[in-house]
């Protein structure tokens, strides 16, 4: 029109044809764990792992020892999960059997896997994998961490016996019946140090809900 006059701070820019929708903003990822974070927590484990070997207690004609590891195998993978948890217990593994004098009773070596206690520290990275993977998984569904960490705890003993209890047998020369009585002998014990990971492990949890992805999620929703 005539006279008329527009103000550009009052026009309206329209969008090209080609031009892009603007995007919203994504949802923030999960924080990852840092390489330093992780190696950390794989080394605190491992020497944790140390330390709880060095107690061992021999019962009678029982040829494998009673410690601390199991306690330390299924606390690292309901800490640390199913990838870190079998990390810790590999290190410490690795270590030992290198010369150091970390694994049971203080000893270390490549003699320790001809011994009748062989079969429980090869069971125990796939302990602390199974016992991490159902904590994990089942952290997923919401279900109680008390009760999954109980849980996984019987399950990741379950596994030290199946392998540790017929290489006794081999190695020791007895029978497998043999093997499974003497093993009887660690039950009590191991299920202390089952009861112990399950009072520990939540309460680590608790404290540092970052360990674990699905508890980070959580964690950050609330």
């Amino acid at each position: 029109m005539p006279g008329s006059t527009v103000d550009p701070t009052d026009a309206t820019v329209a969008s090209a044809p080609g031009d892009a929708a603007p995007v919203p903003d994504a949802p923030l990822a999960p924080r990852a764990r840092s390489a330093p974070t992780e190696i950390a927590l794989v080394a605190t484990f491992a020497a944790l792992l140390a330390v709880c070997s060095l107690l061992a207690v021999t019962f009678g004609a029982v040829p494998v020892p009673v410690t601390l590891q199991t306690f330390a195998v299924l606390l690292a993978g309901a800490v640390l999960g199913p990838r870190l948890g079998p990390l810790a217990v590999l290190l410490h593994l690795v270590v030992g059997l290198v010369g150091l004098p970390v694994l049971a009773g203080a000893k270390g070596g490549l003699a320790v896997l001809a011994g009748p206690s062989a079969g429980y520290l090869l069971a125990f990275p796939l302990a602390a994998f199974a016992t991490g993977a159902i904590v994990a998984a089942m952290r997923r569904r919401g279900v109680a961490l008390v009760a999954v960490t109980l849980l996984a705890g019987i399950v990741g003993t379950l596994v030290i016996y199946a392998v540790g209890v017929p290489v006794m047998a081999w190695r020791a020369g007895m029978s497998l019946e043999a093997a499974v009585a003497f093993n009887n002998i660690f039950v009590p014990f191991d299920l202390a140090k089952v009861a112990l990971v399950t009072v520990t492990a939540p309460a680590v949890h608790r404290a540092f809900p970052d360990l674990l992805p699905a508890l980070r999620r959580r964690h950050e929703a609330a």
